[in-house]
């Protein structure tokens, strides 16, 4: 059986639409403040969720760009928070320079010692992660428990990432963890309050990594 719609795609070509599509967010967003360089970060966070008010709502550390693109062309380790970040990312355009995907959250020994402390894998995760990651990225998109954690490695000095993107969802402890990471002398990308999520924090990676790709 088929059916049939009144509507007809303007095209069904996958470059053309994304081609179109960063076109229409580029009239609809309008005059802003972002660098030409955080631009496209902003224009494939606005694809990935449809959401202005979130592309609006996000902050760059000065050297948040260009830290992103030295680690990944680099070959530094990217750290994932969760699987549904890991699993996004174009991973083809991070081995090209001889860097991997790593996501900690389920290894046995981190869900062991989670459990013999009484906390979060994401804290733990976090925790093993640094000390194998290295000016690596950190790309945390669903657990604010893992920014947080990361923060206060960070402030101890005991984690030195090269890019922090912090930009997870939720209710509890969301903004609040935003909020510390916009306080930090380390490059980071994140954005205002309760929205984000694991596909703007891939959207802000694939970004980076095709930045790096086209340097040659």
């Amino acid at each position: 059986m088929q059916f049939h719609t009144e509507f007809t795609p303007l095209t069904v070509q996958p470059q053309e639409i994304e081609e179109k599509s960063f076109a229409i967010i580029t009239e609809e967003l309008g005059e802003h403040s972002f660098t030409p360089e955080q631009f496209p970060v902003v224009q494939r966070v606005i694809h990935a969720s449809a959401d202005f008010d979130l592309g609006r709502s996000l902050l760059f550390h000065p050297d948040a760009v260009e830290a992103g693109i030295q680690a990944i062309r680099s070959g530094k380790i990217l750290v994932a928070d969760v699987q549904m970040v890991q699993v996004g990312i174009s991973k083809g355009r991070i081995e090209k320079f001889g860097g991997e995907v790593k996501v900690y959250i389920s290894d046995r020994d981190v869900m062991e010692e989670a459990k013999r402390l009484n906390t979060t894998r994401a804290i733990i995760s976090m925790r093993k992660a640094v000390k194998e990651a290295e000016g690596g990225i950190f790309a945390i998109g669903n657990a604010p428990t893992a920014l947080l954690e990361l923060i206060r490695l960070v402030k101890e000095g005991v984690a030195k990432p090269g890019l922090i993107i912090g930009m997870p969802v939720g209710f509890v402890s969301a903004a609040e963890s935003k909020e510390e990471l916009a306080k930090l002398d380390v490059p980071f990308i994140t954005n205002q309050g309760r929205k984000g999520g694991s596909p703007v924090t891939v959207a802000a990676v694939n970004a980076l990594s095709l930045m790096a790709e086209r340097r040659g």
